[in-house]
C-alpha cells in the first residue's frame, strides 16, 4: 500500500456512488421547488395575482327575526316582513362622491344624505368593511335599478333584512310603538352599545321598552369577496336568533271599541282588570300610523308631524296630565268620612255659590242643588258641598288619602314614560311659588281644579281600588315566549291594602251606582241593562268663568275637558273604564257615553266565553 493512499480503490467507488445518489436526490428536490414555483408565479401567477389584491374574508352580520307581538289570545298585533335595504361597504368605495350621486339618480336620495351617514359611521370609528345602510325599505322597482347598476357600484350592496309589520293599520299605536334609526346618542349608552349605525330599535311603547326582549341574537356569515364586494366562497356560518315573543294583555275587541268611540276626538281611555291590574285597552287621541315610522318620513312629513298641535305622539293614557274635576270628590268623600270630617247624614243647602271672605264660589248647576246629604251631593256633584268638606279637612289632610288612592305618582305602568300628576300641599306650594297656600285654593282642589293633575290611567287605578279596596299596578305582558327558552308567564305585582275602612267604601260604592242609576244621577248616560254600572262624572275648567256645558259660542281650547271612570258589574267588579275628552264639555254628557260603549263590549266579550 502506497504511503498517502487513505482508501482502497473499492472504498473510493463506494463513496462516490453514495455522493451520487445524494446529488441526485438534490437535484430531484431542487427541481420538484422549480417546478412548483413555475407553477405558482407563471402558470397560477394571474390568479394567485388577483386574490391577493382583490380578494378579502368578510364577515356579515345576519339581524335575527324581532320577535312578534301579539294580545292576550294570541293575535298577531305586530309581525314582521322581508324588505330590501340599501347599503355601502365604504373599504370598497374608492369614490364616495361618484357613488352617492349615481345613487341619488337611481332611488331618489339626496347626495349629502348619503355622505352624511358615511361620514357618521367612520366619526363613530366603525370598521370599513361593515355596511352602512344608507336607504332602509328600498321598493322592488328601486332595488332593481341598483341591481342592474351592481358591476358599476363597487361597495353598494343589497341585503334583505326582516321588518315590522303592523297587520291591524292604526291598532293601539301608543301602546305597540314604533321603531327608528338608533340615534347617536343612544348608540353611546350601555343599552345600545352592540347596535350599528343606521339599525331600527324600538322608539315608544312596547318596542321600546321591551327592546332587549324583541331583538333577538344576530348570526354572521364568514365569507370570501372579490374587489367589488361580490360574495366568492362561504367559510362558515350562524343562524341567528329570533326575537321572543311577547303577549300583551290587551283585548283587541276592547282596543278597537276605544278607539272608534274616540275617533275625532282628543283624549284617551284605559280600560284594566281591577283585580290584576291588566290592561284590556288602551287608546289615545289622535292617533298615528306606525307603517310611516318603518318606511320613513319626507323632511316635509316629519316636521309636520312633530309641529302639529294636536300631539299625535303623545300618550295620553300615561302622560296627559288633567285636572280631574268632580272625578276627586270621591276622595274628598272618602277622606271626611274615614276622618269624621262628615257622616252619611251631613247636610248642607246649597244655593248656587258659597262665600270665602269677599269671594263667590259657584256650584255648577246655577240655581243650585237645594239641601243635600253626602250621597245626593256624590250622585248630583254638588260642588258647594265639596267646598265645604274641602275647607273643614284642609289641603294637606286631602293630599294624604290621595296618595292612598295612588294619586300624585306614576302607577307603574311600565311600557312608557309616566306623567305623576300633582297632588298638592302647602309645603309643595311654598317650595314651588314661595308664597303660602289660600283658603280658596283649598276649595278649588275640592272640587278636582287648582293645582291637582292626574292621568287617565290613575283615574282607572283609583276608581278600581275603591271598587275592591285594593289599589293594583297596571301589567301589560302577560308573557314571553323564547324560541330557546320557551313560555315564561309574566308575574302579577302584588297590590296594596287602599287603607280605607270597609265601611266608608260600602257607602262609596253604593253612592256610585247612584251616580249611574239614580233619578237624578249625572252619569245616566253610562247605563247597560242587566249590567250594574258604577261611576262618577268630572268636569274640568280650562278657562275660568267658561260653562261646562261646551257653550259653541266658546272657541274649542277654552271648552272644559269632560271626564269619566266606572266600574262594573257593580255587585262583582271585575273591569273599570276611565276617559277623558279634551274640551269636550259635561263628563256625563260626552265622557260617559264612550265608557258606556267600552263597558258593552267587555260584556258581550264575557257572555260569549260564558257561552263556550
Amino acid at each position: 500500500m502506497k504511503p498517502f493512499d487513505l482508501f482502497g480503490a473499492g472504498e473510493l467507488e463506494e463513496q462516490k456512488r453514495k455522493y451520487s445518489r445524494i446529488a441526485t436526490i438534490l437535484a430531484v428536490v431542487f427541481f420538484i421547488l422549480l417546478l412548483r414555483l413555475w407553477d405558482l408565479q407563471i402558470n397560477r401567477g394571474g390568479e394567485f395575482a388577483f386574490l391577493s389584491e382583490n380578494n378579502r374574508i368578510r364577515f356579515d352580520d345576519i339581524p335575527p327575526p324581532r320577535g312578534l307581538i301579539l294580545n292576550r289570545y294570541g293575535e298577531l298585533l305586530v309581525g314582521n316582513w322581508a324588505a330590501f335595504n340599501l347599503a355601502i361597504i365604504p373599504e370598497d368605495v374608492k369614490d364616495p362622491k361618484a357613488v352617492a350621486k349615481t345613487l341619488s339618480g337611481l332611488v331618489g336620495l339626496d347626495e349629502t344624505e348619503i355622505l352624511d351617514k358615511l361620514a357618521s359611521a367612520k366619526k363613530r370609528g366603525l370598521p370599513r368593511f361593515l355596511p352602512v345602510v344608507i336607504h332602509p325599505y328600498m321598493d322592488w322597482e328601486e332595488m332593481v335599478m341598483v341591481e342592474t347598476r351592481r358591476y358599476e357600484l363597487p361597495g353598494v350592496v343589497v341585503m334583505t333584512e326582516p321588518k315590522r309589520s303592523y297587520p291591524q293599520g292604526k291598532f293601539a299605536s301608543h301602546l305597540l310603538g314604533y321603531l327608528g334609526e338608533v340615534s347617536e346618542s343612544e348608540l353611546d349608552t350601555d343599552m345600545f352599545d352592540s347596535y350599528k349605525v343606521g339599525e331600527l330599535v324600538g322608539k315608544s311603547g312596547a318596542e321600546r321598552f321591551m327592546e332587549p326582549m324583541l331583538r333577538g341574537i344576530r348570526g354572521g356569515v364568514q365569507k370570501e369577496v372579490d374587489a367589488a364586494g361580490r360574495r366568492r366562497k362561504v367559510l362558515s356560518s350562524v343562524d341567528p336568533v329570533p326575537g321572543k315573543d311577547v303577549y300583551l294583555t290587551l283585548d283587541s275587541k276592547l282596543q278597537k271599541t276605544a278607539q272608534q268611540a274616540l275617533a275625532g276626538k282628543y283624549g284617551a281611555v284605559v280600560a284594566m282588570d281591577v283585580n290584576n291590574g291588566d290592561i284590556l285597552a288602551l287608546a289615545s287621541g289622535p292617533t298615528f300610523d306606525q307603517e310611516k315610522f318603518v318606511r320613513g318620513f319626507s323632511p316635509e312629513e316629519w316636521k309636520s308631524l312633530i309641529n302639529d298641535k294636536s300631539h299625535p305622539l303623545q300618550n295620553r293614557a300615561v302622560q296627559g296630565q288633567y285636572p280631574p274635576g268632580s272625578v276627586f270628590k270621591v276622595v274628598i268623600a272618602a277622606a271626611a268620612l274615614e276622618l269624621g270630617v262628615a257622616t252619611p247624614q251631613r247636610s248642607t243647602v246649597c244655593t248656587g255659590e258659597y262665600r270665602l271672605g269677599r269671594r263667590v264660589y259657584r256650584c255648577w248647576r246655577k240655581k243650585g242643588h237645594g239641601r243635600m246629604n253626602l250621597r245626593q251631593a256624590i250622585v248630583q256633584s254638588c260642588d258647594v258641598y265639596f267646598y265645604r268638606l274641602a275647607e273643614d279637612l284642609g289641603v294637606d289632610a286631602i293630599a294624604q288619602y290621595a296618595r292612598k288612592f295612588g294619586l300624585g305618582e306614576p302607577t307603574g305602568f311600565p311600557l312608557a314614560k309616566e306623567a305623576p300628576g300633582l297632588v298638592p300641599t302647602k309645603s309643595w306650594k311654598l317650595r314651588r311659588f314661595g308664597t303660602p297656600w289660600m283658603k280658596g285654593e283649598t276649595l278649588n282642589t275640592g272640587i278636582g281644579q287648582g293645582f291637582v293633575l292626574t292621568t287617565p290611567i290613575q283615574i282607572a287605578v283609583m276608581c278600581g281600588a275603591l271598587a275592591t279596596g285594593r289599589v293594583v299596578r297596571p301589567r301589560v305582558v302577560s308573557k314571553v315566549y323564547s324560541p330557546r327558552g320557551g313560555e315564561e308567564v309574566m308575574p302579577v305585582v302584588p297590590s296594596r291594602p287602599l287603607g280605607i275602612s270597609e265601611k266608608t267604601l260600602t257607602f262609596m260604592r253604593d253612592a256610585l251606582v247612584g251616580v249611574v242609576n239614580g233619578l237624578r244621577g249625572t252619569g245616566w248616560r253610562a247605563r247597560i241593562p242587566g249590567f250594574t254600572v258604577a261611576g262618577k262624572t268630572g268636569t274640568a275648567q280650562v278657562v275660568s268663568g267658561v260653562s261646562e256645558e261646551g257653550d259653541e259660542e266658546v272657541s274649542f281650547e277654552m271648552r272644559d275637558h269632560a271626564l269619566f271612570v266606572a266600574y262594573g258589574p257593580a255587585e262583582s267588579p271585575e273591569v273599570v273604564v276611565a276617559c277623558v275628552i279634551e274640551h269636550g264639555g259635561h263628563g256625563g254628557t260626552a265622557a260617559a257615553p264612550v265608557v258606556r260603549e267600552v263597558l258593552k263590549a267587555y260584556l258581550k266579550t264575557r257572555r260569549a266565553k260564558e257561552k263556550t
